[in-house]
């Protein structure tokens, strides 16, 4: 999938806000080595490196679209590309941040484990991942056309199924390994302006396996069609303005030390 800075950031406030919530929940610590997975265009990997000046930062991210952004925003910052699945840092890690990217990978009760291993002693793995499931009208949408003709064939299997389990699922996994863990559900209401506002949300993100496989006419038609069913599953407020619901899942765990 390629990925488009500029699509992302058309609501950047609304997406950097859950990161700036998950930085406010962290706990005191004085990192030295900080690593933000899925750093994208790099916003929050700044403001990870302002806040603790001392530390090390490396920003990871498997889009060179969103690093070739990321580079012009800190010299300070190392930008690597690489991907989540297979990341293994040479030494233990005092803070992995994540804000809206585990949630593209697959098997969590593997991953969650994985990367908590990764922490140095008394390290923080902190995450926020969308909960996008097929209740959410916006994804049930996308999977009904998706399964219609004329684009059933083509987008066979493209649609990934939601990977983010429930809160509870966590919890199991990695407090026996912590000394501590929180997990929680927010629910944001975005306000959002525009013609087709949920539509350009999606465009950027879960779109992406749609607009990376269709072309052409094929892609127009199943965007207009797209469109048109999310104008009636979210239609305009009397200031013209539509809202948004939109769950995100929490998780700070601190390891022992």
């Amino acid at each position: 999938m390629a990925w488009d800075p500029r699509q992302y950031d058309l609501f950047q406030a609304a997406r950097t806000r859950p990161g700036h919530d998950l930085m406010a929940a962290l706990p005191p610590l004085r990192p030295g080595r900080i690593v933000d997975l899925g750093c994208g265009s790099g916003r929050l990997t700044v403001e990870l490196a302002e806040r603790h000046p001392g530390a090390s930062v490396v920003g990871l991210d498997s889009s060179p679209e969103m690093l070739a952004q990321a580079a012009r925003a800190d010299g300070r910052v190392v930008w690597e590309l690489g991907d989540i699945g297979t990341w293994s840092p040479s030494d233990p890690v005092d803070l992995i941040f994540s804000n809206a990217a585990l949630h593209w990978l697959d098997d969590h009760a593997t991953l969650f484990p994985r990367l908590f291993a990764r922490l140095a002693p008394g390290g923080v793995l902190a995450v926020q991942m969308p909960v996008a499931d097929r209740e959410a009208p916006f994804r049930a949408l996308l999977h009904r056309l998706a399964g219609q003709e004329p684009w059933a064939a083509r987008l066979a299997g493209r649609l990934r199924p939601e990977a983010v389990r429930p809160p509870a699922a966590y919890h199991r996994w990695l407090a026996p390994l912590a000394a501590r863990v929180d997990i929680w559900t927010t629910e944001y209401l975005h306000v959002l302006d525009g013609p087709d506002p949920v539509l350009d949300w999606t465009r950027a993100t879960a779109l992406l396996p749609v607009t990376g496989t269709l072309d052409g006419a094929e892609r127009e038609a199943f965007l207009a069609a797209y469109a048109e069913g999310l104008r009636a599953l979210y239609p305009p407020e009397a200031d013209g303005r539509t809202l948004f619901p939109f769950r995100r899942l929490f998780i700070v765990a601190k390891a022992r030390g």
